[in-house]
């Protein structure tokens, strides 16, 4: 496994090995010890154990999020997509952080077989750009409905530039994301 670093310290895009012949592919998506050798060799912290997974089916256009949770139960998440494409979206929302409120993001494939390590103390939504994609979530702590938070996916002053904001494919988002708080309004870390 390759860990990418980003723009926003502690995120992460995983790339897998891939081993393919005249058979197909085989991937490790998950190694408990290099996913922490990995992190080690580039001085970041190892997580806690996940300790839940989640998997979702979107069509094209739905937009999940901007989803955290605030500690006790903060959650660290690593995703990816196993059917179709998604972009991914982690927002920084450490308030003694330098790069607070400001977003990263990336494309997830079935194609690309990608990861991306979002840490606790940053918000995570993700947009499906085919119909029945898969997404798939490690996390590093159990749902927990009164630590549950979400922000605005179209704050301005985030201005996350969705790839279908504006396009021919209309945006579906849940009532509750519709009615989710602005940033500035948030309870963040």
């Amino acid at each position: 496994m390759k860990l990418v670093q980003t723009e926003l310290p502690g995120v992460l895009i995983v790339e897998p090995a891939v081993f393919a012949d005249d058979r197909g592919w085989f991937m490790e998506s998950f190694n408990e010890t290099r996913w922490a050798d990995a992190l080690s060799a580039l001085d970041e912290p190892v997580p806690r154990r996940f300790v839940q997974d989640n998997h979702s089916c979107s069509h094209a256009g739905v937009l999940r999020g901007l989803h955290y949770q605030l500690p006790p139960h903060a959650q660290g998440k690593l995703v990816r997509v196993v059917k179709g494409s998604a972009f991914d979206v982690a927002v920084d929302l450490r308030r003694a952080s330098p790069h607070f409120g400001r977003w990263f993001g990336v494309e997830l494939s079935a194609t690309n077989r990608r990861q991306l390590w979002v840490p606790e103390g940053f918000g995570h939504g993700f947009v499906a750009l085919e119909d029945d994609t898969h997404f798939l979530y490690k996390t590093t702590d159990v749902y927990d409905k009164a630590s549950e938070r979400a922000i605005r996916w179209d704050d301005p002053q985030l201005a996350i530039a969705w790839p279908l904001q504006g396009g021919s494919l209309p945006l579906r988002v849940s009532d509750k994301d519709q009615a989710a708080p602005a940033f500035a309004q948030a309870d963040t870390y």
